[in-house]
């Protein structure tokens, strides 16, 4: 029997004729429709968490006398991490000194002349001169003080030339960027950083068109190449409102307790995200038909008679796939397709 008599084509419909053996061989059943929870799975990285995170800045310009720590040093908070030989410092300690001797001495000039014009022997004038004199001395200490002050809460001034810096936190050295012996003269550059780890942050790279997957508080499941088969279960905390221009990724940050330092920085991740149930169309992968970049079904239109229909695959799901382009319910060819395809 030739082609003809087996399969009809007609205005893009195929018959299978009464008769034709194709019809024990092609198998047909309806779309089915599932809630399902899907997935996604990106990768990601183990970052310090920045409200727990300090970086060191030098107070004054100076040369760094002394280094008391070294990179990835577990340091407490108070604990010494360098000294810093300043000028800048010996000059500001100086100048504190300086207007103490002024204050000191102008506080005097004025209560012999608050005497003086009492007893009538000093003109208003110089009384004004002299309050005025011991004001402009209390003014210029207070601003020499409050300099110290400024110094010294990054650590401990130390006789008239150093100043010893002391870590504000609890927490690891994360980076270190000085030495003995370097001269520090930006105040904006950072000497170290200092990150508490016992919380840690893991950061997935969420492609734009991922993005429905991403929820904020939604269960998420992270796991790490040094862990292989441990699953550490997480919420998103953080889902960033900027895409990165170059690369149409968004930030998106899980938060976890690290009481045992089992994450470390820069550590690789895999996180898994799972979008909220939703009722979904699925079908068997033998019912899908790729030619090119299109992807296709045969659904029945009329007994024993089919069309192509094109449908968008969304993700694969215990062996079936996911479709868009398909109503639940609607018959199509399960087994056998390869037979109505061109």
């Amino acid at each position: 029997m030739g082609e003809r008599a087996q399969i009809i084509r007609s205005q893009g419909k195929i018959f299978i004729p009464e008769g034709s053996p194709y019809r024990a061989r092609v198998a047909v059943a309806p779309a089915q429709q599932k809630s399902i929870s899907r997935s996604k799975l990106v990768t990601g990285t183990v970052e310090a968490d920045p409200t727990r995170t300090v970086k060191i800045l030098a107070p004054v310009a100076g040369r760094v006398a002394g280094l008391d720590v070294s990179l990835g040093d577990t340091v407490k908070k108070g604990q010494r991490l360098a000294t810093i030989d300043s000028g800048d410092l010996a000059q500001a300690v100086a100048d504190a000194e300086k207007a103490r001797a002024t204050v000191k001495l102008t506080k005097s000039a004025l209560e012999r002349a608050v005497g003086l014009n009492k007893a009538g022997g000093l003109a208003l004038k110089e009384l004004e001169q002299a309050q005025n004199d011991y004001h402009q001395a209390t003014s210029e200490l207070k601003r020499a003080e409050a300099r110290l002050e400024v110094i010294g809460d990054s650590g401990t001034v130390s006789g008239q030339r150093q100043i010893v810096l002391t870590s504000p936190i609890d927490g690891t050295i994360t980076s270190l960027d000085t030495a003995p012996g370097d001269f520090i003269d930006n105040a904006t550059e950072s000497m170290m950083t200092i990150s508490n780890l016992e919380k840690v942050w893991v950061t997935a790279s969420v492609q734009e068109k991922d993005l429905a997957f991403v929820q904020k508080d939604e269960r998420v499941e992270v796991s790490l190449l040094a862990y292989p088969g441990e699953v550490f279960t997480g919420r998103v905390q953080v889902i960033s409102q900027l895409l990165e221009a170059d690369t149409r990724r968004n930030k998106v940050r899980i938060s976890f307790d690290n009481p045992y330092g089992l994450f470390k920085l820069n550590m690789f991740a895999t996180v898994r995200f799972y979008a909220p149930a939703a009722q979904s169309v699925v079908v068997p992968r033998s019912a899908l038909f790729i030619v090119n970049d299109t992807t296709s079904v045969f659904i029945e239109v009329a007994p024993w008679t089919f069309q192509r229909r094109p449908v968008v695959i969304e993700s694969d799901y215990e062996g079936s796939t996911i479709v868009r382009g398909l109503e639940p319910g609607q018959r199509i060819v399960v087994r056998g397709g390869v037979l109505l395809n061109d």
